[in-house]
Protein backbone atom coordinates (compact mmCIF):
# COMPACT_ATOMS: atom_id res chain seq x y z
CA UNK A 1 0.00 0.00 0.00
CA UNK A 2 2.83 2.41 0.87
CA UNK A 3 4.47 1.74 -2.49
CA UNK A 4 1.22 2.48 -4.34
CA UNK A 5 0.81 5.71 -2.41
CA UNK A 6 4.32 6.68 -3.46
CA UNK A 7 3.41 5.96 -7.06
CA UNK A 8 0.35 8.20 -6.74
CA UNK A 9 2.57 10.98 -5.40
CA UNK A 10 4.97 10.35 -8.29
CA UNK A 11 2.08 10.73 -10.74
CA UNK A 12 1.06 14.00 -9.08
CA UNK A 13 4.65 15.22 -9.26
CA UNK A 14 5.04 14.34 -12.95
CA UNK A 15 1.61 15.25 -14.34
CA UNK A 16 0.83 18.37 -12.28
CA UNK A 17 2.65 21.36 -10.87
CA UNK A 18 1.43 20.68 -7.33
CA UNK A 19 4.28 20.41 -4.80
CA UNK A 20 4.64 16.91 -3.34
CA UNK A 21 7.37 15.04 -1.49
CA UNK A 22 8.05 11.57 -2.85
CA UNK A 23 10.04 9.39 -0.49
CA UNK A 24 11.44 7.13 -3.19
CA UNK A 25 14.10 7.39 -5.93
CA UNK A 26 13.05 9.31 -9.05
CA UNK A 27 13.52 6.46 -11.49
CA UNK A 28 12.11 5.91 -14.96
CA UNK A 29 10.59 2.66 -13.72
CA UNK A 30 8.65 4.48 -10.98
CA UNK A 31 7.40 7.08 -13.45
CA UNK A 32 6.38 4.35 -15.86
CA UNK A 33 4.43 2.49 -13.16
CA UNK A 34 2.83 5.75 -12.02
CA UNK A 35 1.10 5.99 -15.42
CA UNK A 36 -1.60 3.66 -14.09
CA UNK A 37 -2.73 6.56 -11.90
CA UNK A 38 -2.98 9.12 -14.70
CA UNK A 39 -6.83 8.99 -14.66
CA UNK A 40 -6.67 9.52 -10.89
CA UNK A 41 -4.86 12.78 -11.62
CA UNK A 42 -8.00 13.63 -13.58
CA UNK A 43 -9.99 13.28 -10.35
CA UNK A 44 -7.65 15.76 -8.69
CA UNK A 45 -7.85 18.21 -11.60
CA UNK A 46 -11.65 17.89 -11.69
CA UNK A 47 -11.86 18.55 -7.94
CA UNK A 48 -9.86 21.77 -8.28
CA UNK A 49 -11.89 22.91 -11.30
CA UNK A 50 -15.16 22.12 -9.50
CA UNK A 51 -14.01 24.02 -6.41
CA UNK A 52 -13.41 27.07 -8.60
CA UNK A 53 -16.82 26.65 -10.26
CA UNK A 54 -18.69 26.40 -6.98
CA UNK A 55 -16.54 28.96 -5.21
CA UNK A 56 -17.24 31.66 -7.77
CA UNK A 57 -20.76 30.45 -8.60
CA UNK A 58 -22.44 32.79 -6.14
CA UNK A 59 -20.40 35.90 -6.86
CA UNK A 60 -19.62 35.83 -10.58
CA UNK A 61 -21.48 35.26 -13.87
CA UNK A 62 -21.60 31.70 -15.17
CA UNK A 63 -19.39 32.60 -18.12
CA UNK A 64 -16.68 33.87 -15.79
CA UNK A 65 -16.95 30.80 -13.53
CA UNK A 66 -16.47 28.42 -16.45
CA UNK A 67 -13.53 30.39 -17.83
CA UNK A 68 -11.87 30.46 -14.40
CA UNK A 69 -12.40 26.70 -14.03
CA UNK A 70 -10.72 26.05 -17.38
CA UNK A 71 -7.85 28.30 -16.36
CA UNK A 72 -7.54 26.39 -13.07
CA UNK A 73 -7.33 23.11 -14.99
CA UNK A 74 -4.58 24.52 -17.18
CA UNK A 75 -2.72 25.89 -14.18
CA UNK A 76 -2.76 22.67 -12.15
CA UNK A 77 -1.26 20.69 -15.05
CA UNK A 78 1.06 23.42 -16.25
CA UNK A 79 -0.62 23.22 -19.70
CA UNK A 80 1.12 19.85 -20.05
CA UNK A 81 -1.49 18.34 -22.36
CA UNK A 82 -2.39 21.56 -24.17
CA UNK A 83 1.26 21.95 -25.13
CA UNK A 84 1.24 18.44 -26.60
CA UNK A 85 -1.88 19.18 -28.63
CA UNK A 86 -0.40 22.37 -30.06
CA UNK A 87 2.86 20.58 -30.91
CA UNK A 88 0.99 17.77 -32.64
CA UNK A 89 -1.02 20.28 -34.69
CA UNK A 90 2.22 21.94 -35.79
CA UNK A 91 4.00 18.66 -36.50
CA UNK A 92 1.26 16.95 -38.47
CA UNK A 93 0.17 20.18 -40.10
CA UNK A 94 3.61 21.22 -41.32
CA UNK A 95 5.56 17.98 -41.72
CA UNK A 96 5.42 15.45 -44.54
CA UNK A 97 7.92 12.87 -43.31
CA UNK A 98 8.34 11.12 -39.97
CA UNK A 99 11.66 12.87 -39.34
CA UNK A 100 10.25 16.31 -40.12
CA UNK A 101 7.09 15.79 -38.05
CA UNK A 102 9.12 14.69 -35.02
CA UNK A 103 11.52 17.59 -35.50
CA UNK A 104 8.69 20.13 -35.57
CA UNK A 105 6.98 18.63 -32.52
CA UNK A 106 10.23 18.84 -30.58
CA UNK A 107 10.52 22.58 -31.33
CA UNK A 108 9.38 24.59 -28.30
CA UNK A 109 8.02 27.39 -30.50
CA UNK A 110 4.35 27.36 -31.47
CA UNK A 111 3.37 27.72 -35.12
CA UNK A 112 0.24 28.69 -37.01
CA UNK A 113 -1.28 25.21 -36.90
CA UNK A 114 -0.67 24.91 -33.18
CA UNK A 115 -2.02 28.37 -32.38
CA UNK A 116 -5.19 27.92 -34.44
CA UNK A 117 -5.73 24.37 -33.22
CA UNK A 118 -5.41 25.34 -29.56
CA UNK A 119 -7.61 28.42 -30.02
CA UNK A 120 -10.37 26.42 -31.71
CA UNK A 121 -10.11 23.59 -29.17
CA UNK A 122 -10.37 25.90 -26.16
CA UNK A 123 -13.25 27.78 -27.80
CA UNK A 124 -15.14 24.52 -28.34
CA UNK A 125 -14.56 23.49 -24.72
CA UNK A 126 -15.77 26.84 -23.43
CA UNK A 127 -18.86 27.10 -25.62
CA UNK A 128 -19.88 23.49 -24.92
CA UNK A 129 -19.72 24.06 -21.17
CA UNK A 130 -21.32 27.51 -21.43
CA UNK A 131 -24.55 25.91 -22.66
CA UNK A 132 -24.88 24.01 -19.35
CA UNK A 133 -25.89 25.08 -15.83
CA UNK A 134 -23.05 25.05 -13.33
CA UNK A 135 -24.02 21.76 -11.69
CA UNK A 136 -23.95 20.07 -15.10
CA UNK A 137 -20.65 21.75 -15.91
CA UNK A 138 -19.23 20.19 -12.74
CA UNK A 139 -20.51 16.76 -13.83
CA UNK A 140 -19.05 17.17 -17.31
CA UNK A 141 -15.67 18.08 -15.82
CA UNK A 142 -15.94 15.17 -13.38
CA UNK A 143 -16.40 12.80 -16.32
CA UNK A 144 -13.99 14.37 -18.80
CA UNK A 145 -10.85 14.83 -16.74
CA UNK A 146 -10.34 11.15 -15.71
CA UNK A 147 -11.88 9.54 -18.80
CA UNK A 148 -9.86 11.57 -21.30
CA UNK A 149 -6.67 10.57 -19.53
CA UNK A 150 -7.70 6.93 -19.64
CA UNK A 151 -8.06 7.19 -23.42
CA UNK A 152 -4.45 8.39 -23.57
CA UNK A 153 -3.38 5.46 -21.37
CA UNK A 154 -4.99 3.00 -23.80
CA UNK A 155 -2.75 4.37 -26.56
CA UNK A 156 0.31 3.63 -24.43
CA UNK A 157 -0.95 0.05 -24.02
CA UNK A 158 -1.79 -0.66 -27.66
CA UNK A 159 0.92 1.24 -29.55
CA UNK A 160 4.66 1.79 -29.55
CA UNK A 161 6.77 4.81 -28.81
CA UNK A 162 7.78 6.54 -32.04
CA UNK A 163 11.04 8.25 -31.15
CA UNK A 164 14.26 6.27 -31.37
CA UNK A 165 16.03 8.61 -28.93
CA UNK A 166 13.93 8.69 -25.78
CA UNK A 167 14.60 12.31 -24.87
CA UNK A 168 11.10 13.73 -24.79
CA UNK A 169 8.31 14.07 -22.26
CA UNK A 170 7.08 10.52 -23.01
CA UNK A 171 10.34 8.85 -22.05
CA UNK A 172 9.03 7.58 -18.67
CA UNK A 173 6.08 5.83 -20.37
CA UNK A 174 7.84 4.75 -23.55
CA UNK A 175 8.17 1.17 -22.32
CA UNK A 176 4.41 0.71 -22.22
CA UNK A 177 2.13 -0.56 -19.46
CA UNK A 178 0.73 -3.92 -18.39
CA UNK A 179 -2.85 -5.16 -18.67
CA UNK A 180 -3.16 -4.82 -14.89
CA UNK A 181 -2.12 -1.18 -15.14
CA UNK A 182 -4.66 -0.63 -17.91
CA UNK A 183 -7.50 -2.18 -15.91
CA UNK A 184 -6.69 -0.09 -12.84
CA UNK A 185 -6.56 3.05 -14.97
CA UNK A 186 -9.88 2.03 -16.50
CA UNK A 187 -11.54 1.85 -13.09
CA UNK A 188 -10.47 5.39 -12.27
CA UNK A 189 -11.31 6.60 -15.76
CA UNK A 190 -14.79 5.12 -16.30
CA UNK A 191 -16.26 5.26 -12.77
CA UNK A 192 -17.17 9.00 -12.95
CA UNK A 193 -19.19 8.37 -16.12
CA UNK A 194 -21.15 5.60 -14.41
CA UNK A 195 -21.79 7.78 -11.37
CA UNK A 196 -22.99 10.68 -13.55
CA UNK A 197 -25.35 8.42 -15.52
CA UNK A 198 -26.93 7.10 -12.32
CA UNK A 199 -27.16 10.57 -10.78
CA UNK A 200 -28.80 12.12 -13.84
CA UNK A 201 -30.78 8.98 -14.75
CA UNK A 202 -29.58 9.67 -18.28
CA UNK A 203 -28.10 6.53 -19.80
CA UNK A 204 -27.67 8.10 -23.21
CA UNK A 205 -24.38 9.36 -21.77
CA UNK A 206 -23.04 5.93 -22.70
CA UNK A 207 -22.87 7.31 -26.25
CA UNK A 208 -19.79 9.20 -25.07
CA UNK A 209 -17.89 5.90 -25.30
CA UNK A 210 -18.39 5.27 -29.05
CA UNK A 211 -17.66 8.94 -29.71
CA UNK A 212 -14.34 8.55 -27.89
CA UNK A 213 -13.59 5.32 -29.72
CA UNK A 214 -14.11 7.10 -33.03
CA UNK A 215 -11.93 10.06 -32.04
CA UNK A 216 -9.22 7.74 -30.73
CA UNK A 217 -9.35 5.62 -33.89
CA UNK A 218 -8.83 8.67 -36.09
CA UNK A 219 -5.92 10.03 -34.06
CA UNK A 220 -4.20 6.65 -33.66
CA UNK A 221 -4.60 5.96 -37.38
CA UNK A 222 -2.96 9.29 -38.18
CA UNK A 223 -0.11 8.70 -35.73
CA UNK A 224 0.53 5.18 -37.00
CA UNK A 225 0.49 6.26 -40.63
CA UNK A 226 2.89 9.18 -40.30
CA UNK A 227 5.24 8.42 -37.41
CA UNK A 228 4.61 4.76 -36.59
CA UNK A 229 3.47 5.24 -33.00
CA UNK A 230 2.96 7.83 -30.29
CA UNK A 231 5.03 10.54 -28.66
CA UNK A 232 4.42 12.52 -25.48
CA UNK A 233 2.89 15.29 -27.57
CA UNK A 234 0.55 12.79 -29.21
CA UNK A 235 -0.62 11.53 -25.82
CA UNK A 236 -1.34 15.09 -24.73
CA UNK A 237 -3.27 15.67 -27.95
CA UNK A 238 -5.32 12.50 -27.43
CA UNK A 239 -6.21 13.66 -23.92
CA UNK A 240 -7.21 17.12 -25.11
CA UNK A 241 -9.32 15.89 -28.03
CA UNK A 242 -10.99 13.29 -25.80
CA UNK A 243 -11.77 15.90 -23.15
CA UNK A 244 -13.33 18.17 -25.77
CA UNK A 245 -15.35 15.31 -27.28
CA UNK A 246 -16.74 14.50 -23.82
CA UNK A 247 -17.78 18.12 -23.20
CA UNK A 248 -19.43 18.29 -26.60
CA UNK A 249 -21.24 14.97 -26.16
CA UNK A 250 -22.36 15.89 -22.64
CA UNK A 251 -23.73 19.16 -23.98
CA UNK A 252 -25.66 17.42 -26.77
CA UNK A 253 -26.94 14.52 -24.65
CA UNK A 254 -28.12 16.53 -21.63
CA UNK A 255 -29.50 19.74 -23.11
CA UNK A 256 -33.12 18.62 -22.76
CA UNK A 257 -32.53 17.82 -19.08
CA UNK A 258 -31.27 21.33 -18.26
Amino acid sequence: MKKQWQLILTAIMFYTRLPVHVNMPHSEEALNKATRYLPLIGWLTAAIMTAVLLGFGEIAPRMVCILLALIAGIWVTGAFHEDGFADMCDGFGGGWTKERILEIMKDSRIGTFGMLGLLLLMTLKFTSLLSLPLDHVALAVFIAQPLSRFVAVTVIYTHSYARENEDSKAKPVSKGITLQDLLLAGIFGITPLIIAMIYLQNYTLLLIIPALVLARWYMVRMMSKWIGGYTGDCLGAVQQVSETVIYLCFCILTWKYT
